[in-house]
């Protein structure tokens, strides 16, 4: 088997005026303006469905269900993203803090932040996702949309 997100050739970027017209204001908002949905008002943030997330913008696969966990903080929470590649780091020092933003890697949009307060014996990562951010497949579904590799995890 190829690396966990399978072949990331596959996944292409698209361009803002594409994004404008097939996502919502808020979906937009989020991954192309570094935007924040509203905490416990998002879809997947008590999601807790057998399945995979991919990013909204490309479909490339960031994270699996086996991986999400109950932060409490509002927003869906994960221990590791399904490969170390998949998600890029850039400090953000916006809002008078400093935190580390995760970006898509093919898609560079903002996903949200990683921070260090996660469960400890699962490595002590969180990372704090915007629902708008990105798609879920449930697992019933993952083979006919094409991620069936993925399975296996």
């Amino acid at each position: 088997m190829e690396k966990n997100n399978g072949n990331p050739g596959k996944y292409k970027k698209a361009d803002k005026e594409f994004l404008k017209e097939n996502l919502t204001s808020l979906q937009y908002k989020v991954v192309m303006e570094n935007g924040t949905e509203p905490p416990f008002q998002n879809e997947y943030w008590n999601n807790f469905r057998e399945g995979i997330y991919v990013d909204i913008t490309t479909g490339e696969p960031l994270f699996t269900s086996r991986d999400k966990f109950e932060s409490g903080c509002g927003w869906p929470s994960f221990t590791k993203p399904i490969d170390a590649e998949v998600l890029l780091e850039k400090t953000d020092t916006t809002h008078g803090m400093h935190r580390t933003e995760v970006r898509s890697r093919l898609g560079d949009a903002h996903m949200g932040h990683v921070f260090t307060d996660g469960p400890k014996e699962m490595g002590g990562l969180r990372y704090c996702i915007n629902s708008a951010a990105v798609r879920f497949v449930p697992v019933e579904e993952m083979e006919k949309e094409g991620y069936g590799h993925l399975l296996p995890l």
